[in-house]
C-alpha cells in the first residue's frame, strides 16, 4: 500500500509540473461500484466479486476539449473459486485488492456547463490476494501484474467555472497472459493453470471536478 501511495504522489507531482504550461489542470476524486468478473478454466472458474471502488484522475488540457490524464483506481474485492478437485462448491479463496495505474486521454463535447465525454486508457493493474484460504490453496497466492487498457464515457456538469460533478461508466480490461496461474491437485490448489483470456470489469462512478488555470 505504501508503494502504491508513493506512485500516486509521484504522478501528481509530475502532472503538477505540467500545469503551469497547460490551459486547464483538473483533479477528479471519485467513488463508484464495479461489477466483478469471471475467469473460466475448463468447467471451473475463478470469480472476482463486485465491490466498491475509489480513485483519482489528474489531467491537463493539451488543447480545447482534449485532456491528457493519469488515473489511479483501487478495488477491494473477494476472489472466489469453483474447482472440481479442490473446491467442488463455489468458495471464498481470498480477499483481493486491485490497483490500477492508467494513462490516456479524454475528448469533451457539449458546452461549458454540460460536457459529455469519451476517453481511452492504457496502463497496468496489480492484483494482490490477501488472507488466502490455506485449506484450498496451501501454498498461498502471489500478486500478479497485468498490462491493462480501458474505456470510459459520461458527462461533466459544471456547477461553477471551477467546480463540477463527474458521472461516468468504466470498462477495464486486464490482459490475461497466463491468468491467475492457480491450479488444483490432490494436495489442494497450488500453482499450475494457464488460463489465457482478457477479463472485462465494468462499473460506474461519480466524483467532483476541480478545475485550475485559465
Amino acid at each position: 500500500m505504501k508503494k502504491t501511495l508513493r506512485i500516486v504522489i509521484l504522478v501528481a507531482i509530475a502532472l503538477a509540473g505540467f500545469s503551469s504550461h497547460a490551459q486547464v489542470f483538473e483533479i477528479t476524486p471519485s467513488y463508484g461500484y464495479q461489477f466483478g468478473s469471471k475467469l473460466n478454466y475448463g468447467s471451473n472458474y475463478l470469480k472476482m466479486e463486485d465491490s466498491g471502488m475509489f480513485g483519482i484522475t489528474l489531467g491537463y488540457e493539451v488543447r480545447p476539449r482534449y485532456m491528457l490524464e493519469a488515473s489511479y483506481i483501487n478495488m477491494g474485492s473477494e476472489l472466489r473459486i469453483r474447482d472440481r478437485i479442490a473446491s467442488p462448491q463455489e468458495s471464498r479463496l481470498a480477499d483481493l485488492n486491485a490497483d490500477w495505474f492508467m494513462f490516456g486521454g479524454t475528448r469533451y463535447f457539449g458546452n461549458d456547463k454540460v460536457k459529455p465525454f469519451f476517453g481511452g486508457q492504457l496502463g497496468f493493474s496489480v492484483f494482490s490476494p490477501n488472507d488466502v484460504d490455506r485449506t484450498i490453496a496451501p501454498r498461498g497466492l502471489d500478486s500478479i501484474t497485468k498490462f491493462s487498457f480501458g474505456f470510459k464515457g459520461g458527462v461533466v456538469v459544471m456547477l461553477t467555472d471551477k467546480i463540477g460533478l463527474n458521472f461516468q461508466g468504466n470498462l477495464l480490461f486486464p490482459v490475461e497472459w497466463g491468468g491467475f496461474y492457480v491450479g488444483a491437485g490432490t494436495g489442494g490448489v497450488s500453482t499450475g493453470i494457464n488460463a489465457g483470456s482478457t477479463l472485462v470489469i465494468g462499473g460506474f462512478s461519480g466524483g467532483l471536478v476541480f478545475r485550475l488555470g485559465a
